[in-house]
């Protein structure tokens, strides 16, 4: 790749936008070129902090010399046309999860992508943590021998201000879901990418604080493992005053939980010296999680992920969470989702 500087352009100008911006201000040799979004107002203000061009138009974006990569941060159930349209012009896309909010549009990425030969990474940052990789590398070991019980907990809060200060929030068509397309996805990309396909769901749902939006701010889900493992999922926006995310991997051979980021139980039949130094203390410092504040994140996954996708394109190296990666975690979602509406089990894939 020599010395080339990687231009970034972003897609929608909301709170998750400046993240991306930071990320890109912290990678070496990459330059935030331009942005747009539909309101003139945000996008000129966002221009102004981040140091970098507003654009009127999409099509003016995606003519920038120098760029390279589109990162896409518009509503979940917006990324279909900014992503084809940036696909199109032969720039590759970062775009934030959910990859979309139905299976037919998120095909439809997919298959622009392979029709371009251009790369379509699906933003998951918890996967980059040092916590997740070490215990991705401790399952793909068979250190745990035969996985069992995989649970995620994600218990946050989130005030009515928030739902209503956004006409697109907490509706089917742009938000896709609640708790668990929004929040608990993470999660769910967690729980696949360490177990395996998931073979059935059963689950509930409700809204308990916030009567007035389509989506549900509370689920339970109840998940069966191709692997014979089973597993759960607990997510809402509705409690007080929240608490870290929590995922726990046990097997016949060893436990490991993580909180947020980082790791609170390392424990293994058979222990290493490698283990004492991985359970002493944190992997990463806590940052919050979102946990009552959704801007109260790290930008350092994202950083770690966009470092990635420019070794993918340039330095041959290996996607880790491409466009088909991303649709698995939007389809564990719709079945739960099926599910909690019909009150049957549901079987996968759909």
């Amino acid at each position: 790749m020599d010395n080339k500087v990687i231009g970034f352009g972003i897609v929608g100008t909301g709170a998750i936008a400046g993240i991306h911006a930071q990320a890109i201000a912290a990678l070496k040799n990459a330059k935030l070129l331009g942005a747009y979004s539909l309101t003139k107002a945000k996008v000129d203000e966002f221009a102004t902090q981040y140091n970098c061009r507003a654009y009127d138009s999409l099509d003016e974006l995606l003519k920038t010399e120098g760029l390279d990569i589109v990162c896409i941060c518009t509503p979940s159930g917006a990324h279909l046309e900014p992503a084809l349209k940036a696909i199109a012009a032969g720039k590759h896309c970062l775009i934030e999860k959910p990859i979309e909010v139905t299976l037919e549009k998120t095909d439809q990425i997919i298959a622009a992508a392979k029709r371009k030969n251009v790369q379509v990474a699906v933003v998951f940052p918890t996967r980059f943590y040092q916590a997740s990789q070490h215990l991705k590398k401790a399952i793909d070991s068979g250190r745990f021998d035969q996985l069992a019980l995989a649970s995620s907990y994600v218990k946050w809060s989130r005030t009515h201000e928030y739902y209503s200060s956004n006409p697109w929030r907490g509706t089917w068509k742009l938000d896709g879901g609640g708790a668990l397309m929004n929040q608990a996805i993470h999660s769910v990309d967690m729980l696949q990418w360490c177990m395996g396909p998931v073979q059935s769901v059963m689950a509930m749902s409700g809204n308990v604080k916030h009567k007035n939006i389509e989506v549900e701010d509370t689920l339970v889900a109840v998940l069966k493992f191709a692997n014979g493992a089973m597993g759960t999922i607990e997510c809402s926006t509705a409690v007080y005053p929240g608490a870290y995310k929590k995922l726990e991997i046990m097997g016949s051979a060893g436990t490991v939980v993580m909180e947020d980021n980082d790791i609170s139980q390392w424990q293994f039949e058979q222990q290493t010296e490698q283990d004492t130094k991985i359970s002493e203390g944190p992997s990463e410092h806590l940052s919050k999680g979102g946990v009552a504040d959704p801007k109260a994140i790290s930008y350092s996954g994202h950083q770690k992920q966009m470092e990635n996708m420019i070794e993918a394109i340039y330095n041959n190296g290996q996607l880790l969470i491409d466009a088909e990666e991303g649709r698995k975690s939007v389809e564990i979602v719709l079945a739960i989702y099926k599910s909690a509406q019909t009150g049957q089990l549901v079987k996968l894939p759909l």
